[in-house]
Parts: structure tokens; C-alpha cells; sequence
């Protein structure tokens, strides 16, 4: 259904289902790893994502207990992140890596109380505070 690859086309994956969600995550984890305001992930079961490409550049990193974030060791694109305790069996997806549209997606602004100052969230989209 889907499919995508990091910015120097080493690594490439599918996605074989609907893209669930998406979150544009405010925390400050995120922010540093997009250096952006936010990081926007689609969420997927993970039995529905698979990498076609470049498993071998894959770089990963345990941002916290239980937390495995994936990216592009050649060019540091952020490519995924999963929690092992909160979600097992769901991964999320920076969406900035697709390279086939996304269409339509619920979305919401979640951690929004750790938002950068600089920042302002006038969208309108849900905002799910989780302190």
C-alpha cells in the first residue's frame, strides 16, 4: 500500500496496510531527533511493515527503557520508533519518509505541553496531553 526510504535511498521498507493514525509528537525526544518542532509518525501494526532495502545501514537507538528508535546510519534519516511495553505489537513511521501519498489520516498533536515555545499549534487538530 504504501512504501518509502530514508534521504540517501539506502534503506528502504513497505507498508502492507492502512496507515492507522498519525501523531505529531511535541516531546522533546522527538524534536531532537527531527530537529523540528514536532515528529509526525503514522502508526502500523507491525506485522504490516518490512524493510525491502538497506537493512544492513540501519542504526538503532534506546531512547528510553523499552523504547527502540531506527535511522539511517549514512544519511541519519529517522525512520521508526516502537515501544516494547507500551504498544508491542504497533510501530510508528516518520511520514516524512514516504515516497507514495499517504491520503487521508486521523491526526492528532499529542504531548503538546512540552511543545517547543517557538511553536503554535493553531490547526485545530486534537490535542492529547500525556504528562
Amino acid at each position: 500500500m504504501y512504501s518509502g526510504s530514508c534521504l540517501c535511498s539506502a534503506v528502504k521498507y513497505r507498508i502492507d496496510a492502512p496507515i492507522e493514525s498519525a501523531n505529531h509528537c511535541h516531546c522533546a525526544m522527538c524534536r531532537k531527533a527531527h530537529g523540528a518542532a514536532f515528529a509526525t509518525f503514522g502508526n502500523v501494526r507491525r506485522r504490516d511493515f518490512h524493510f525491502t532495502q538497506g537493512e544492513e545501514s540501519l542504526g538503532v537507538y534506546i531512547s528510553s527503557p523499552g523504547v527502540t528508535r531506527t535511522f539511517c546510519k549514512n544519511c541519519g534519516s529517522s525512520l521508526q520508533w516502537f515501544s516494547e511495553y507500551a504498544h508491542p505489537q504497533w510501530l510508528s513511521v516518520a511520514l516524512g519518509t514516504l515516497d507514495t501519498p499517504a491520503g487521508e489520516i486521523a491526526q492528532k498533536h499529542i504531548f503538546p505541553e512540552s511543545k517547543a515555545d517557538w511553536y503554535a499549534i493553531n490547526d485545530g487538530l486534537p490535542l492529547e496531553r500525556r504528562s
